[in-house]
């Protein structure tokens, strides 16, 4: 493991720390306003500043990856969940039932990812459960394809033809034997997936389809940051480090594991 990766590992610990804990850790609550410090650059008492109705902006950065982190990692786990089922049942019975579930997969495919989100987020309200629907709606269909493929190639392997050969039902030829063996792409996707949602709320957010005040998310906050930027640069920077460094740090995690769980590469080592 490089230095990269561990700075990696430490940094996303003391984001997912702060999240869980942002009560305990954030000096001032998300809402809580201080009149007297408006638009206040970074000092002791601020160490980021405050935004135009007072409120600490580090407290809010803190309490904004509690939003950014969960729409990030649970819409990206269920998108796995929905992609990995799918595209095992396409890839392992094969034939048509493939051909008709991949025509669906092309159609979802060829529509633009952020369209499909604007579109769905408007449909079903602005907030966490909007985002949360369109983000997962949009993102299964890149892993049902990668899972799909892995299944084709490992369905014709001499160990899943001996499990059939001994009688074993598909489920469990699929549960059993193909799916742990794909258990290395799965994770890799996770950790490549999570800062494409991380990334594309934050946008949603930005462009202000995402979380209503006085709740907050990192793209929230640099909207806010956006209008200010002129003569209040310290309102966008903060938000913007926050989103860059987590998904840099998601990046470079992506790219350890690959290695990490790559067979090729170990046995080079």
């Amino acid at each position: 493991m490089n230095i990269l990766t561990k700075l990696s590992f430490g940094f996303l610990g003391v984001v997912f720390f702060s999240a869980v804990f942002a009560p305990l850790v954030a000096p001032y609550s998300y809402e809580t306003q201080d009149t007297l410090n408006t638009l206040a650059i970074p000092s002791f008492s601020h160490l980021m500043g405050t935004d135009r109705l007072g409120r600490d902006l580090f407290s809010r950065i803190i309490y904004g990856a509690r939003v950014s982190l969960f729409i990030g990692v649970l819409t990206t786990l269920l998108a796995l969940l929905i992609g990995t089922i799918y595209g095992s049942i396409s890839g392992y019975v094969g034939g048509r039932t493939d051909n008709l579930m991949m025509r669906i997969v092309d159609i979802v495919f060829a529509l633009p990812d952020m369209l499909m989100i604007i579109l769905i987020t408007v449909m079903m309200g602005q907030g966490v459960i909007g985002i949360f629907v369109a983000l997962t709606l949009v993102s299964w269909v890149t892993i049902a394809r990668l899972v799909r493929g892995e299944v084709l190639r490992l369905r014709e392997q001499a160990y899943v033809e001996a499990a059939r050969a001994l009688g074993a039902n598909s489920l469990r030829i699929v549960v059993r034997e193909i799916l742990p063996n794909i258990l290395d792409l799965m994770v890799v996707t996770l950790t490549f997936r999570i800062p494409v949602a991380i990334l594309a709320e934050s946008t949603l957010s930005f462009i202000g389809l995402g979380i209503a005040p006085p709740f907050s998310s990192w793209g929230t906050l640099a909207n806010e940051g956006w209008k200010a930027i002129k003569f209040y640069p310290h309102l966008i920077l903060f938000p913007s480090l926050a989103i860059f460094l987590t998904i840099l740090s998601f990046n470079f995690l992506g790219d350890w594991c690959r290695d990490y769980l790559d067979p090729r590469k170990k046995s080079l080592i």
